[in-house]
């Protein structure tokens, strides 16, 4: 197995786990932060439901330009739409993956707004990276679920609320 097939197996299991946490996602709660600097549920959730679509950008690009393509997040008013968004961007992520195969991985992939760089590291480096904001965020929602008192499903096996202690 290459180092891209092991990615896309990997990812395959993220789908799952992201689904389950993305479905239980109250949105009644979507302008909720937990403290003022915290980004709003709604937005978090959004940004945990796009990230599979940089698997692409990073594939298909030399990078990403912020000054150039200034960010324009979705907006949903229903955790089925949210997870309808994830689903879609979640297909489209797989199928780049696999579609990737051709790939230099070792191509630099830039981060940049205007004349500031943020990051220039390989393609290769920037998926994994991708990979590890995928999961980043998806705890960091946990948190967020947890201090609504929000059942949190399993990740890697069962979760506190799957279990009767």
């Amino acid at each position: 197995m290459n180092a891209l097939d092991a990615l896309i197996r990997e990812f395959e299991h993220e789908i799952t786990t992201t689904r389950k946490m993305l479905s239980v996602v109250p949105a009644e709660k979507f302008a909720w932060a937990p403290h003022e600097k915290s980004m709003k549920l709604g937005s978090l959730t959004t940004h945990v439901a796009e990230l599979p679509t940089w698997f692409g950008l990073v594939l298909k690009t030399d990078g990403i330009d912020f000054a150039a393509s200034p960010y324009k997040p979705e907006v949903f008013t229903t955790t089925a739409d949210l997870v309808a968004y994830f689903e879609k961007c979640a297909a489209d992520g797989l199928a780049d993956l696999k579609a990737g195969k051709t790939v230099n991985l070792e191509e630099i992939w830039t981060i940049r707004s205007g004349d500031t760089v943020y990051s220039a590291h390989s393609k290769w480096d920037a998926l994994r990276h991708t990979m590890s904001q995928v999961i980043h965020h998806r705890a960091q929602l946990g948190v967020f679920l947890r201090l609504l008192n929000v059942p949190i499903p399993g990740s890697y096996g069962p979760s506190a609320d799957d279990q009767s202690f």
